[in-house]
């Protein structure tokens, strides 16, 4: 098998050279296959591409790739942001097309992402259209772009920015035991891949970075994500399948995922499903995580115009301690609706775009010091939650640093709940040996709901 440095294609390194072309160049050599040693150094570079078959890429220990922050090379490329299929910003590293490709060591992948955080707060609080060259390049490229709704990165502004990682169309890719960091956007985004393995990686980016997502599996397949340490300023690893109509249309589910002895701190969700989920989320196994200090601990969101059905998740001994709300289902999520009838408490006729949850195992779950309540579920009236087990499980509020009941979750719709017990609403479920401990009343019970024995 052929074997290169990336030194040998007269990288420098050094931290203040730009070493996109030897990138470039390495890539192309090694698009039929071979080993690419990336030796320690700072390696300052523009967005990357592989395509390519049978490549192992080696970073040695102190092997530093930095993107520069620099909007206008990031040029449009054709994928998905935010659930709908656009043009947006090319990927920080793009892996299309690949198949047996294999990225190892204990090297770093460094988005530089400080000055797109800055930009993407500045924007949302100003910015109401397009205003930079590319923005409006974007906006052309996008017609109608005004209706389609988001997740709250910045689809008004065009401001579509670059995750760290997008590993596109491919097939057989494994990252291991790399750091990836200071993404712009979401950072390690798989898209309408298959056989994917992440084993051992850290992923870290400040609290405050919005919408820096950790892992997010976008319609995707057969997903193995083991030992990974996700630290973020988002949902920590989610489950994502497209969003409204143009999800619908796609028709690409995300099926056959396992996480599995993970570790996220921080971030909005520790295990998210949703909230794009239009083309479905099936056949998911969570078990032996640590959910620790995460908003949410298990999280499921998605909302009338989503569409999809979520089925057949099973989370098994999964532990959750300084949340918000340890576990939540949730069909009235606030973001990125540009309908207020998305939130009607009344019953509304079921369509292409409506979501389903149903067939959840919640067990051999423990959940410690949450502040604002126990758990928050809460279906559609025309769509319940059905089929929801949780035995064997153990759910205790704080008794101090209590924080706001309606910050269990993201919603718009609902009034606050009576107590900070298990909120229920249109939902079907079976409660087996559930001890609900700190609070008065352990079921907070409302309309639609049956529970079974």
């Amino acid at each position: 098998m052929r074997e290169f440095t990336l030194r040998s294609f007269k990288a420098v390194g050094d931290g203040l050279n730009n070493d996109s072309e030897a990138f470039a160049k390495a890539f192309h050599a090694l698009a039929d296959g071979g080993v690419l040693h990336i030796e320690a150094g700072t390696y300052l570079t523009g967005p990357l591409h592989i395509r390519a078959k049978n490549l192992v890429v080696e970073m040695e220990r102190g092997a530093v790739i930095q993107f520069i922050d620099d909007e206008t090379l990031y040029r449009p490329v054709y994928s998905r942001w935010e659930g709908v299929n656009c043009y947006c910003m090319h990927p920080c590293l793009l892996i299309e097309q690949s198949d047996g490709l294999l990225i190892r060591g204990e090297g770093i992948l460094d988005g530089n992402g400080r000055r797109w955080w800055e930009a993407a707060n500045r924007k949302r609080n100003t910015q109401k259209g397009p205003v930079s060259p590319l923005e409006h390049e974007l906006a052309r490229l996008n017609p109608g772009y005004e209706s389609q709704s988001g997740g709250g990165g910045g689809r008004q502004s065009q401001f579509l920015r670059p995750p760290l990682v997008q590993i596109l169309h491919s097939n057989n890719v494994k990252l291991e035991g790399l750091t990836l960091q200071n993404s712009p956007f979401w950072t390690l985004h798989p898209l309408y891949s298959t056989n994917l393995v992440f084993m051992g990686l850290k992923v870290l980016n400040p609290k405050d970075a919005p919408n820096t997502d950790g892992i997010d599996v976008d319609s995707c397949r057969f997903v193995t994500i083991k030992d990974c340490l996700v630290d973020v300023g988002d949902d920590g690893i989610a489950l994502k399948s497209g969003s409204g109509p143009d999800g619908v249309a796609t028709n690409a589910p995300t099926t056959d995922i396992l996480i599995e002895d993970c570790t996220v701190k921080s971030a909005h969700g520790g295990a998210v499903i949703g909230s794009e989920t239009a083309a479905g989320i099936r056949d998911v196994r969570v078990r032996n995580c640590l959910f620790d200090g995460t908003d949410r601990g298990i999280r499921i969101k998605t909302r009338r115009g989503r569409g999809g059905v979520i089925s057949n998740l099973h989370f098994d001994s999964v532990r959750m301690r300084n949340n918000l709300c340890p576990l939540t289902l949730n069909m009235y999520y606030r973001c990125g609706s540009l309908d207020r009838e998305d939130f009607s408490l009344e019953k509304r006729e079921i369509t292409s775009t409506t979501p389903s949850i149903e067939r959840i195992v919640i067990e051999n779950c423990t959940s410690e010091d949450s502040t604002s309540s126990a758990a928050f579920i809460v279906g559609l009236p025309e769509s319940p939650i059905r089929d929801l087990v949780i035995r064997n499980c153990s759910f205790t509020v704080a008794k101090t640093g209590l924080t706001p009941v309606d910050e269990s979750e993201m919603y718009e719709g609902l009034s606050e709940p009576e107590g900070r017990g298990i909120r229920l609403r249109n939902v079907e479920l079976s409660v087996e040996n559930v001890q609900v401990k700190g609070v008065e009343t352990a079921l907070v019970v409302e309309d639609g709901v049956e529970l079974k024995s």
